[in-house]
């Protein structure tokens, strides 16, 4: 059975800094591109960044760029997502997530689900 668990997530404010943590189970991570999502009340689900399974190519959103890192220790099974210089607007629960395909930002794209995790940025 296939199983993320995201942790890390909390209360935090503006300016501080979350490591989120994704520990996968039933799969192997490195045959996975492993992505980062977040949801806002009321919103869509966003793509946040993500890891490619082969060369581990990193891709993120414009909104975090230079400000999230995105990474994976295959041989923990766990992908990582280090956020610095938070904001208000970074407010969401996040949800890792597993894809077969190399490269992708789309949810529908991904066929593992973890739970999520709330990251709640104070002003």
């Amino acid at each position: 059975q296939v199983q993320l668990v995201e942790s890390g997530g909390g209360l935090v404010q503006a300016g501080g800094s979350l490591r989120l943590s994704c520990a996968a189970s039933g799969l192997t991570l490195s045959s996975y591109t492993m992505g980062w999502f977040r949801q806002a009340p009321g919103k869509e689900r966003e793509f946040v960044a993500s890891i490619s399974w082969s060369g581990g190519r990193t891709d993120y959103a414009d909104s975090v760029k230079g400000r999230f890192t995105i990474s994976r220790a295959d041989a923990k099974n766990t992908a990582y997502l280090q956020m610095n210089s938070l904001k208000p607007e970074d407010t969401a629960v996040y949800y890792c997530a597993a894809s077969a395909d190399l490269i992708a930002r789309t949810a529908r794209r991904y066929t593992y689900w973890g739970q999520g995790t709330q990251v709640t940025v104070s002003s």
